[in-house]
């Protein structure tokens, strides 16, 4: 099972793969889609669903596990949050893949075992827990990780499977 995990952002995009495999976790990929910030924001939108599309075309995630939205103060900054959130669930609902929101809380508890965990701790036990030579940064790339992580120890019982990678050349913005 891989998992695709999202942490969305209208200027950063983080995302992270990790599999499972005899109660080991392993890293995939991992990195951010940023959108020039110069750009209107429905071209943003559209470089963060394409490179979400190249994600999953190239490597084939079974789920996407992706950041539900929390309650900003500032509704503008919301709604921009959603949609590029929507982008990511879109490019997963295209090509039929299951989605799952997990809260930024659980998944902070999933790695750290506190949902109030620091940006800088879920960092190092992302570090640790995929035996990383280095913390991921930014920690929007971290963030996506430990959503893919939530899921896999949420579910538990899931497995790497083997796949032989398709060869895409589609450069993803970062």
């Amino acid at each position: 099972m891989i998992v695709l995990g999202i942490d969305p952002g209208t200027r950063i995009t983080g995302y992270g793969l990790v599999c499972k495999k005899d109660s080991v976790l392993q890293p995939i990929d991992y990195g951010c889609i940023r959108p020039p910030a110069n750009l209107p924001l429905s071209e943003r939108y559209r470089i963060i669903f394409e490179s979400i599309e190249t994600l999953i075309e190239r490597h084939r995630p079974d789920v996407l596990s992706v950041e539900s939205q929390f309650v900003l103060k500032n509704a503008q900054s919301a709604i921009k949050l959603g949609m590029a959130k929507g982008m990511a669930i879109l490019a997963a609902a295209r090509s039929s893949i299951p989605i799952y929101e997990y809260a930024p809380s659980k998944a902070k508890l999933a790695v750290t075992g506190t949902g109030q965990a620091s940006k800088w701790q879920v960092q190092k036990m992302i570090q640790s827990l995929l035996r990383l030579p280095t913390a991921p940064e930014p920690e929007d790339a971290a963030d996506a990780l430990a959503l893919a992580i939530c899921h896999l120890q949420t579910e538990g019982n899931l497995s790497c499977t083997n796949r032989s990678e398709a060869l895409f050349k589609k450069k993803i913005p970062t």
